[in-house]
């Protein structure tokens, strides 16, 4: 008997894990509660970097990305660039169980979504609205800016999208997504990830959170990892599928943790030449990255490029979270 747990980021509300710990307390699988999680983040108002209420790209669109990874079969699906549906995590899900692919993406995604009765939503709510036309606002540009250059009515080039993508994504603050990683009584591993990618991108730009291996995985025998933060920068590392490859060489989840951080900073460092520097440490918010990691016996750990970085753990014998730091992993160590 192993004892169950969920590993989640520290911005999620307490209440959402103490609900998903209740359902492993009745005897839920992992993958049935790391979905469960992970749809209640999706739903939550007040989270701006996930599903419902996310912030949009540069055209005012939510786009969203999720997949989803189980340890035991090492089996896995995901969608990219889904728009209109509430629940991307559930139709990553079923891409895993009812199609003989891993990833889908755009219109075959949301086509694939209609088929199986995937919620429908207007995901772009008023206040994700008002925080994109306050940052274009700020960046000295109007929504009709916006519209010209998305029907290409423009030919000033400094008003072409790609410009304005790139001018608006240099004052960001940082990115997010979510993960949930849950440990069940027969000792399965799932993972989940789901996340409205970088507010203002490009269209169509997609993260590290539905690539398998860069933003998610996860293996019963060895351990699983996943990813928040700027995706470019993992995608380049393969950082979660390295993190549990080191812990199969016989690595340590410590060891295993502090040495991707390592690896990783470097490209940190070449991703900052798209951002403004803004935050405490070496990186902009923009260019940082932390990874979350769970053993095979259960151990958790959260390892990050910059200071102050928090995830939850909660077993099903603990009353509340415990909320802890993420190890800050210097180049000088």
């Amino acid at each position: 008997m192993h004892t169950p747990l969920i590993l989640l980021n520290g911005e999620v509300k307490d209440a959402i894990l103490i609900a998903g710990i209740e359902s492993l307390r009745k005897g839920a699988s992992a993958a049935d509660v790391a979905e469960q999680v992970a749809r209640d983040v999706e739903d939550d108002i007040d989270e701006h970097s996930v599903g419902f209420s996310g912030l949009p790209n540069i055209l005012g669109e939510v786009e969203l990305d999720a997949a989803f990874m189980e340890g035991e079969s090492l089996s896995a699906g995901a969608v990219a660039a889904v728009k209109g549906f509430r629940h991307p995590i559930s139709i990553a899900r079923q891409v895993m169980e009812r199609l003989p692919h891993v990833l889908l993406a755009g219109e075959g995604a949301e086509r694939f979504a209609d088929e199986i009765g995937a919620e429908r939503g207007d995901l772009l709510t008023d206040s994700a609205r008002e925080i994109w036309r306050k940052r274009i606002a700020d960046c000295g540009l109007t929504i009709n800016d916006i519209e010209r250059a998305a029907n290409r009515q423009s030919s000033i080039v400094n008003r072409q999208l790609i410009e304005i993508a790139t001018r608006v994504l240099a004052y960001r603050e940082g990115s997010d997504t979510m993960n949930v990683m849950v440990r069940d009584a027969r000792g399965h591993l799932v993972v989940a990830v789901t996340t409205s990618g970088i507010a203002w991108k490009y269209p169509g730009r997609v993260g590290d959170s539905p690539v398998v291996g860069a933003g998610l995985y996860a293996d019963d025998r060895y351990g699983a990892a996943a990813c928040m933060g700027l995706g470019e920068i993992t995608m380049r590392q393969g950082s979660s599928l390295r993190a549990v490859m080191l812990m199969q060489m016989g690595w340590t989840m410590d060891e295993a943790g502090r040495a991707v951080l390592r690896d990783m900073l470097p490209i940190c460092r070449d991703a900052t030449r798209h951002w403004t520097p803004a935050g405490d440490g070496p990186f902009p918010r923009s260019a940082w990255v932390r990874l979350l990691m769970l053993d095979r016996h259960g151990n958790a750990g959260g390892y990050c490029t910059h200071d102050g970085s928090t995830y939850k753990v909660q077993t099903v014998d603990e009353s509340r979270p415990r909320t802890l730091v993420c190890e800050w992993v210097r180049e000088d160590e």
